[in-house]
């Protein structure tokens, strides 16, 4: 069966401690590969006498907490830090910097069935299968944040997608706005032929302040300045620069080749992240939420990259 057959809701997920740096540009939400990377572990679990496979995932947040602190309100943020606990032999452990965010999502999981049975097999185990899925999201990590609690967990047919707006709600969805980036890139062509997708960016960061003279009644009086706050990202919407996944920048090396990989039974490659811009939205400004699942697609030249379907 090539269609989806259900769909996976898990709501009120309370995660704390997941990796709020999520690139080397970019930090505050956790990347998309950390959800991406919890939805495959879970999916190695399985033991279930059944052929599933999970299918992408839309990430709903409905609070994102960054651990960070300034003194004052004209100073930059900096990231709390934690102290580790002291070595064997008593001396005090280095202080490693990072990124700590506590958040409240929602993930919804497209299910797909190997064949009949295993879709009959669902309908009749529903209540089996959802507490399992519940107490091992638990027992694992997720953008490497502890997984303190889930709400419920229900099945959901693939015909009553859309129903899931009102239990989404009130949350924000994540969804693809590379289309804006190529907007805002040629916009600023325009102004400079040099400008890159890169400047386009930064430029989605900043907000220039402009100047504006106002003339005033009475011919002695001297026109005032007014302060005028203009971003990019006016009329866009809640654009936020987002990680899609990583480009080689080296041959694939075969397992046992590179020297203190992680996994080395498995082929590595060393990569850097690629870059675009998302938009947070409403459940329902989404016409539907079928286009609103990011998927992993590995192509060619070393390409790895999350992206969503018809986008």
């Amino acid at each position: 069966m090539s269609d989806v057959d259900f769909y996976l809701h898990i709501a009120q997920i309370k995660v704390q401690g997941a990796n709020a740096i999520s690139g080397p540009l970019s930090y505050g939400f956790p990347a998309l590969t950390g959800f991406l990377g919890a939805v495959h572990a879970l999916e190695r679990k399985i033991r279930f006498p059944v052929s599933l496979t999970f299918d992408g995932v839309l990430i709903a947040s409905h609070e994102c907490r960054i651990r960070r602190y300034r003194p004052h309100a004209f100073s930059d943020y900096t990231f709390n830090q934690s102290r580790n606990p002291i070595r064997k032999n008593g001396e005090t452990a280095a202080i490693v910097e990072e990124g700590k965010v506590d958040m409240t999502i929602s993930l919804v999981l497209p299910i797909r069935c190997a064949d009949y049975d295993d879709e009959d097999w669902l309908n009749d185990n529903e209540q089996a299968f959802c507490h399992w899925v519940s107490q091992t999201l638990q027992q694992q990590r997720m953008a490497s944040g502890s997984v303190f609690g889930i709400k419920t967990v229900e099945l959901v047919p693939a015909e009553n997608l859309d129903q899931l707006k009102a239990r989404l709600a009130p949350a924000f969805i994540l969804v693809d706005a590379r289309q804006e980036l190529i907007e805002i890139t040629n916009q600023l062509q325009q102004q400079s032929p040099d400008a890159t997708a890169l400047d386009a960016l930064l430029e989605t960061a900043i907000l220039h302040h402009i100047p504006e003279q106002r003339p005033t009644r009475g011919e002695d009086k001297e026109p005032t300045v007014h302060w005028k706050t203009t971003s990019v990202k006016h009329g866009r919407g809640w654009l936020v620069p987002i990680s899609v996944g990583y480009q080689s920048i080296s041959p694939l090396f075969q397992p046992e080749a590179m020297q203190h990989s992680r996994a080395p039974h498995y082929p590595s490659q060393y990569v850097e992240t690629l870059y675009s811009l998302g938009r947070w939205v409403f459940p329902y400004s989404l016409n539907s939420l079928d286009n609103a699942f990011w998927r992993m697609k590995t192509g060619e030249n070393g390409l790895y990259l999350i992206e969503q379907s018809g986008n």
